[in-house]
């Protein structure tokens, strides 16, 4: 990557501290790396559906293929009527973005600026932090409580420069959790003139027993934004289809300084095909769940800590984080060290297929080995 030290321009000093998002690495480049065919390369970094899409949203994908000469609808109007129709809200509290970080971004510019804070917990995605960075405020950090949302102490630390709140629920890298009741008083008790972003990038794979109803919050509270995605359990990463949901004012707020064009209609036309395909969700939360056990036995075996999770990955701990990925990268198979986090003994590995899953525990261990 270019140094930006070399650049001659007046910078901003918050841009110049800016980090780029440090993605999974791709299977083609570690293929090119190691000398091997991409085929033989296991990749469970990125949190990717192992199943990927469903036959319907595939179909839907090649059929939409012949509008890519044409600019696609900017106001994504079919995928806005399904999930309205879906999730049971009026049209005007939706927001489509190119992933659900785009909403989370727009929340960052709406809200934020030099001498303002937004407040969110230790160990938060990544692109919280990215998002605030942008904009020239500050960061404001609550420490986390066994990796997970301190709640009382991020109430405590609402003051009034305080000008958003980020939550991910499930939270990631860590796959933490914060019950539906604890979330809702927490949000109840947050003031009105703070728009709190609730990132449920993970829902899906919620188990039943933890499931809540977080639109209805919205419902309550005119200052609450849902984000979602299609990346996850639905499968379309590569697509980038993201949403947000709000009231209508904060909707219409979001939607004024939205990108143009940030859905592709290939990819409007796959989400709407997903949206609907109710067993391919359900044999990719059972897959999921499986796979999470199939990851527990294998580290348990392993004697390695690890973090029971709410998503599709687990946090294991493995010591110098840095060394065994770089074992594990020389065996064909890409993880996610999550040092930039602030933890750096931590791998975070996604959960593949039962085979994908097989042969990154045989790498792990051989990686552990003196």
């Amino acid at each position: 990557m270019t140094d930006t030290n070399d650049l001659t321009l007046r910078l901003p000093a918050h841009i110049l501290e800016s980090r780029p998002y440090q993605p999974g690495k791709p299977i083609d480049a570690l293929a090119r790396e190691i000398g091997v065919d991409p085929d033989a390369i296991v990749k469970l970094a990125s949190n990717e559906n192992p199943l990927g899409m469903s036959e319907a949203a595939r179909a839907a994908l090649a059929q939409a293929a012949h509008g890519a000469a044409r600019y696609p609808d900017n106001d994504c109007h079919a995928l806005v009527q399904a999930l309205s129709r879906k999730l049971d809200v009026p049209a005007n509290w939706l927001v489509l973005g190119n992933g659900s970080e785009c909403v989370l971004g727009l929340a960052a510019t709406a809200f934020l600026e030099p001498g303002r804070h937004a407040l969110y917990a230790q160990y938060s995605f990544q692109a919280f932090i990215n998002a605030v960075q942008r904009t020239g405020a500050q960061h404001k950090v609550v420490a986390a409580r066994e990796h997970g949302c301190d709640l009382d102490a991020m109430l405590g630390a609402i003051d009034s420069d305080t000008s958003l709140v980020y939550i991910a629920n499930p939270g990631n890298p860590t796959g933490s959790f914060v019950p539906g009741a604890a979330l809702e008083r927490f949000i109840a008790r947050v003031p009105r003139d703070v728009p709190v972003l609730l990132d449920e990038a993970y829902y899906e794979y919620l188990p039943d027993a933890d499931h809540y109803d977080s639109l209805a919050w919205v419902r309550r509270f005119p200052n609450l934004i849902v984000t979602r995605t299609f990346s996850k359990a639905y499968g379309l990463a590569g697509l980038r289809v993201g949403y947000g949901i709000a009231q209508a004012p904060l909707a219409a707020l979001l939607n004024r300084i939205r990108p143009a064009f940030v859905v592709t209609e290939q990819a409007e036309r796959a989400a709407v095909a997903a949206l609907d395909d109710e067993a391919f969700l359900a044999r990719s939360r059972m897959a999921n769940e499986r796979g999470l056990a199939q990851w527990y036995a294998g580290l348990d075996a392993l004697g390695l800590p690890y973090l029971r999770s709410r998503g599709n990955f687990v946090l294991a701990q493995v010591g110098d984080a840095a060394a065994i990925n770089t074992r594990l990268l020389r065996q064909g198979v890409i993880v996610r060290p999550v040092g930039v986090y602030g933890l750096p003994q931590w791998l975070r590995i996604s959960v593949g297929t039962e085979e994908e899953n097989v042969r990154c525990l045989a790498a792990l261990k051989s990686a552990m080995e003196p």
